[in-house]
This record gives structure tokens, sequence and C-alpha cells, in this order.
């Protein structure tokens, strides 16, 4: 059985797929800093083993041990994963983004 690190750290820039804007990565870019889209392109963060594909919007936002966090699922397959908010997020963004998620999960 082969088995890889847990995070393997890849310095990768990217169009995102949901809003166009142009990412510029720092080997820990998860998701487009400017609407928090990821890829579903890792089994393991940073493998690149995926072959889903999908793109990951976010579906929860929450604060824990000092940092907000993201959850995100897979539009095609339905995984979801946790990330954490990046320096250089828009976190006006995030503020609305999370306001209509709460309003969506508020409606039932």
């Amino acid at each position: 059985m082969i088995t890889t690190k847990k995070f393997q750290r890849r310095v990768e820039d990217f169009d995102c797929a949901a809003c166009g804007y142009q990412v510029h990565g720092t080997g820990y870019t998860n998701h487009c800093p400017k609407c928090f889209v990821s890829k579903h392109v890792d089994n393991q963060p940073g493998d690149r083993a995926a072959t889903c594909g999908g793109n990951m919007p976010v579906v929860q936002v929450f604060f824990q041990q000092g940092k907000w966090r993201l959850v995100q699922k897979c539009e095609r397959c339905g995984e979801q994963k946790q990330n954490r908010v990046q320096p250089g997020d828009d976190m006006i963004y995030l503020s609305q983004l999370n306001e209509r998620i709460s309003r969506f999960h508020a409606r039932g």
C-alpha cells in the first residue's frame, strides 16, 4: 500500500472556475480569495489525486480556535471539506456570504 503525506505544498496560480478571478497561489491556497469557491482536485491536501474536479462552494462558515473556517461541498460528488480562511481573503464578502448562508438555513 502506498501512503502519501497528509499535506503536500504546491505553489500554483489558477483562474477561479466560478468568478474568473486570477488567483496567485501561495502553496497553501485552497480557494478563490474573492468568492471562496474551490475545485475538488485533492484527496489529501495538495496531492491533486481527486478525479472529480467539481466546484466546491461554501456551505458553512464558522469561527473555531481563533480562526475563521469554511466548509465547502462539491457540486458534483457531494464530498465536503473544511478549510481555513487565509490572509488576503475578502472578509467583507465572507461576511456577506455567511449572512446569506445563515438566512437560507433559518428558512428551513
